[in-house]
């Protein structure tokens, strides 16, 4: 999954893009409000962590510009301690939800899960496709109770192809989300990954699409949820 990170503070910066790295996401990062407002009317992310209080533009005034481009990525806004009036402002801007600094990483990463399984249509903590199960929490996967070890690129495949199980996606959205923008993006290398991906979970379960790219599937008789 891709995420934008829109922070100013340079510790703060340093110490999300790493948790968020261990994690097994995606980072960009925007220092200050023009650039996010880029960004994020420009690349296709899962979710966005925008503070409210930048340069050049506050994260306000940036996030009505998105809603207003139609854009609707997921964003979690980052509000001063007692700030009432930015959290409603950021509401009515069009957020997602909202923390106060200074606040505890793994909260942060908790909120984060939320909104994408919400903005996926997840209600459930740990994801299921059949017997394959995903829990983001603890980044591990399974099939029938086995673990599987997964590379970081490996899981953040399965991880999109189970928050979107069920619809084709092609390759160039699978590279649009699975690097970060200075990635050197090849979509030819998707396919490797997924041969590589359908040898520990079983070849039957990625379908390739013939000119579309890949779908996500339950084997026949597997139920589809947890």
């Amino acid at each position: 999954m891709r995420i934008l990170l829109v922070e100013d503070d340079p510790d703060l910066t340093r110490q999300l893009k790493a948790a968020l790295a261990d994690a097994d996401y995606a980072v960009d990062h925007a220092p200050d409000g023009e650039e996010a407002l880029y960004l994020g009317e420009n690349e296709p992310y899962d979710a966005v962590i925008l503070d409210l209080g930048l340069p050049k533009m506050d994260g306000a005034t940036v996030l009505e510009r998105w809603r207003r481009a139609s854009v609707t990525t997921p964003v979690l806004i980052l509000t001063a301690r007692g700030a009432w009036s930015e959290k409603v402002a950021g509401f009515d801007a069009g957020a997602d939800d909202y923390l106060t600094k200074p606040f505890h990483t793994e909260e942060l990463l908790a909120r984060l899960r939320a909104l994408l399984r919400r903005s996926a249509g997840h209600a459930a903590p740990s994801l299921a496709c059949g017997a394959l199960r995903l829990d983001p929490r603890a980044a591990r996967a399974s099939v029938n109770g086995e673990p599987l070890r997964l590379t970081s690129l490996e899981y953040r495949l399965l991880h999109y192809l189970m928050m979107h199980q069920g619809r084709v996606i092609s390759r160039t959205e699978l590279v649009e989300h699975l690097y970060d923008q200075d990635f050197d993006r090849d979509s030819n290398t998707i396919e490797v990954f997924v041969g590589r991906l359908r040898k520990k979970i079983g070849p039957d379960r990625i379908e390739t699409v013939r000119g579309l790219g890949y779908r996500l599937i339950a084997l026949e008789g597997e139920a589809t949820e947890a």
